[in-house]
């Protein structure tokens, strides 16, 4: 069986983003990948951020959706997460949902003399990535292609 596991989770996006939404939340993304079994991970977000329970109600409401719908013609396992305090980044559309939040990036070439950053999202327009560095106040642009790695950092008080 040939499977675009792409394309099934960006139908599921499209599906389950105006529920996700009108339930409060934002929805991160949608994984849909072969671990032991096939598992469609569905990451949610909101302020303050995302317990058990939300979880839980997040599945109730978009499970029997997905079970009508049929976009998964075989069985499969449904998992609702958060992005976690350290969560990787690997999409420009995740620097933006995660705007004002510190970052780490691992650069592929050096940018500015630099081989990696930490600072504050700005900005994502048109491929670029606009960080405020933490130590130096810097504003770096960076080019989304640059990017090796990159993840959250948690806040240390």
């Amino acid at each position: 069986m040939n499977i675009d596991s792409k394309e099934i989770a960006s139908r599921v996006k499209g599906l389950i983003e105006p529920i996700v939404k009108g339930m409060g939340y934002r929805l991160f993304d949608v994984e849909f990948k072969p671990e032991r079994g096939w598992v469609l991970r569905v990451i949610i977000d909101k302020p303050g951020g995302v317990t058990i329970r939300d979880c839980e109600e997040v599945s109730r409401r978009i499970s029997g959706l997905l079970d009508v719908e049929d976009l998964i013609p075989f069985s499969y396992m449904l998992e609702i997460s958060s992005p976690g305090l350290t969560r990787s980044l690997e999409k420009p559309e995740h620097y933006e949902f995660f705007k004002g939040r510190l970052v780490k990036v691992i650069l592929r070439e050096p940018v500015g003399g630099r081989r990696e950053a930490t600072g504050y999202v700005e900005n994502v327009r048109e491929g670029i990535i606009t960080i405020r560095e933490k130590e130096k106040g810097e504003e770096l642009h960076i080019p989304f292609s640059a990017i090796a790695k990159g993840r959250l950092e948690p806040e240390r008080w």
